[in-house]
């Protein structure tokens, strides 16, 4: 490729705090929930870059044809690969496509076509954007005549628009709010962003413990469990926010609730933990923790929860599914009501 930036390149991140950060000079964005992707044309040469570098075309064919036939000639883009299926966003399905399989990935590709939503450009031709201001990158992308499946997202200045996004958009399958400096350049691979996410609280009970890969005789994680209506207890995530100490004294803390008839259990493997060893020692479900989460991904954590405190007053039968708290979904058209009213008939909902 003849660019100005070649891959692989490691795309700007964000650091995560509790609110949106005060003044004047920043820039709000929806957090998409999907796959962080650069996009890199010269020509009919079209390179889809994952976040870590690596390729991602064959898994999203589907895309291939509208970026080439929509972005500049010669360009490098940021930006975010989702599915949207009914009014939300689907990271399950995001998920599925990262199968080996190309027949499988063409099946899902022509079922559940993915899009994909643009919030940077960094190249133009011969020119080299990173290290002009964001606002001005922001301009340049504005001007690009996109129609789905691709977009650019929605973006504004006024801190009311992003608190009213915050709220409403969740149900939707958002993380958050994103801020973005007006004069902040692009620099790869470090975190100069500001993430704003959805941040809430639920009392789990502690099914099991994996041990630290590293550190010999320190707990690694904890399993997290909660019941259903009819009574069954499910694994719905872990917490893994320890220091060492605390990874230490997580041995003693759970060695009551350990029975010595439970063998050791060998966990779930999935593409990514194919060679690691996922096994998991079981608890007596009658510890009870309460963690602070983001959003589900179904019927489990999408993140790692976060370690709260320890719930001795709860009783392991009351960590159930009704205590979380669900958002209604909100149409995804209505932060694309601009791009509604110039195609009447397109929106991300049915891109």
């Amino acid at each position: 490729m003849s660019l100005p930036i070649h891959p692989p390149l490691m795309p700007m991140l964000a650091a995560r705090v509790e609110a949106l950060p005060p003044g004047d000079d920043w820039i709000f964005e929806p957090k998409w929930d999907g796959f962080r992707a650069l996009v890199f044309r010269d020509g009919d040469e079209v390179f889809l870059q994952s976040r870590d570098g690596k390729p991602l075309a064959r898994y999203f064919p589907d895309l291939l044809a509208p970026l080439a036939a929509q972005l500049p000639k010669r360009c490098v883009l940021d930006g975010e690969i989702v599915i949207a299926t009914g009014d939300a966003l689907d990271f399950d399905a995001l998920q599925l496509r990262l199968h080996p399989a190309a027949s499988r990935v063409q099946k899902l590709a022509a079922e559940m076509p993915a899009s994909m939503v643009f919030f940077d450009v960094l190249a133009l031709g011969d020119d080299d954007l990173r290290d002009e201001p964001f606002a001005r990158r922001r301009a340049r992308l504005e001007k690009l005549k996109l129609r789905p499946p691709l977009h650019v997202t929605p973006a504004t200045r006024d801190r009311r628009v992003a608190e009213d996004w915050f709220e409403r958009f969740e149900g939707a399958g958002f993380d958050g709010v994103v801020a973005k400096d007006a004069a902040l350049v692009y620099q790869p691979n470090k975190r100069v962003m500001i993430k704003v996410k959805h941040t809430r609280d639920c009392d789990c009970v502690v099914v099991g413990f994996r041990w630290h890969k590293a550190v010999k005789g320190s707990v690694g994680s904890l399993l997290l469990g909660l019941y259903d209506d009819a009574g069954e207890l499910h694994h719905v995530g872990v917490v893994a926010s320890f220091s060492a100490q605390k990874r230490k004294e997580l041995v003693k803390t759970l060695a009551p609730y350990r029975d010595p008839s439970h063998a050791r259990m060998p966990g779930e493997t999935s593409r990514w933990s194919t060679g690691k060893d996922v096994s998991w020692e079981p608890l007596n479900p009658e510890l009870v923790v309460e963690v602070a989460y983001d959003h589900m991904q179904g019927d489990r954590f999408r993140h790692t929860a976060q370690f709260r405190r320890w719930r001795p007053d709860k009783s392991p039968r009351d960590c159930t599914f009704a205590q979380l708290e669900v958002v209604p979904p909100q149409e995804l058209k209505a932060i694309f009501a601009r791009d509604a009213a110039k195609r009447k008939r397109s929106s991300p909902a049915t891109a």
